[in-house]
């Protein structure tokens, strides 16, 4: 059984869990766009969260033969995997005459909010530098794979030393950038779901389709731009706030004096035969708990989880270019 997130509001009874599921969706193009295989059981213990798949390495190849020879062999690949849903999200407390006394802002819907923006931009973080081995420079250890590790060392793991970095450097080279990003767009099977980066990535993107005429942007159901690359939604993976500082989901090499800021482009088919979402069996995917304003206590606590996991089925349905140039040479 699969799910997403505007089908797991709709078994929702309750209306603060169904807006807790409509705050998500708008947090997040993403976590809107994605299917989640909700089938994991964790059994009469409770100690696995563990999604077990076969992921498709190597598609099988066809090819021509003379009379009275035969065909070379040539199978497809498959590699049994296994990922894991693991439990993102936090509490907040608030005085209940704050609430109280909120005013036009109130403060348990204030706080609730920022609580699941920042549950879906470390949900984003996870996505893309996620492992789940125990230590990995550069990588959030122990969560799940993310897209870095997923398409790191396949065929669709593409480099380049294309200067974005400023308007002339633009100007000189959006044409060659176009060219390789829509080479990154075909190297995927099937046209991507969605094109993730940084925000300042997408300023590049932007300034370079606007040069050629092919940028779009359009409203959707909540209102939200999603600006668009021949007709392929573009998102900003947003920041991750790990308590002391914010950073990037999709990272930018600092600049030095002999080498450019750098960044990466994933493009990304959603699908469960392609990157999708894991979560435990029935619509829990998101879970809220919000205090009781009439009971007894003075200060109230409140909850936001999601309980989620990535996999992706075939590598060939996903892609990523390295080091594109955006931030230029420091002096």
């Amino acid at each position: 059984m699969a799910i997403t997130l505007a089908e797991a509001k709709v078994g929702m009874a309750d209306k603060v869990d169904q807006q807790v599921i409509d705050t998500f969706r708008r947090s997040s193009l993403l976590l809107d766009m994605m299917t989640f295989d909700n089938c994991i059981s964790p059994g009469t213990g409770g100690s696995t969260l563990t999604y077990g798949y076969v992921q498709l390495k190597t598609p099988s190849t066809a090819g021509v033969r003379e009379i009275n020879a035969e065909y070379t062999p040539n199978e497809a690949k498959r590699e049994e995997k296994t990922t894991k849903a693991i439990i993102m999200g936090g509490a907040f407390q608030i005085d209940r005459v704050i609430q109280a006394t909120s005013g036009a802002v109130d403060e348990l819907s204030f706080q609730a909010e920022q609580k699941i923006k920042a549950t879906a931009n470390e949900f984003h973080y996870y996505a893309i530098n996620g492992t789940s081995a125990s230590s990995g420079a550069g990588f959030a250890a122990k969560t799940f794979d993310g897209l870095r590790k997923l398409l790191s060392g396949t065929s669709n793991e593409f480099a380049t030393t294309i200067d974005l970095s400023t308007a002339a450097a633009l100007d000189s080279n959006y044409g060659a950038f176009l060219d390789e990003l829509d080479a990154l767009v075909h190297a995927v099977d099937g046209t991507p779901s969605v094109l993730l980066m940084n925000g300042d990535m997408l300023l590049k993107v932007r300034a370079c389709a606007r040069r050629a005429g092919y940028y779009e942007r359009t409203k959707d159901d909540f209102g939200r731009i999603v600006e668009r690359y021949g007709g392929i939604p573009m998102m900003d993976m947003g920041e991750y706030y790990n308590g002391s500082a914010s950073v990037d989901a999709v990272a930018t090499s600092a600049p030095t004096s002999s080498a450019l800021g750098t960044s990466s482009i994933f493009a990304v088919t959603l699908g469960l035969d392609a990157f999708h979402g894991v979560s435990p069996t029935g619509t829990g995917v998101i879970n809220s708990y919000m205090p009781d304003l009439k009971a007894p206590g003075a200060v109230k606590k409140g909850e936001v989880e999601l309980v989620a996991g990535v996999a992706l089925k075939n590598t060939m349905k996903a892609a990523v270019l390295n080091g594109i140039g955006i931030k230029p040479k420091t002096a």
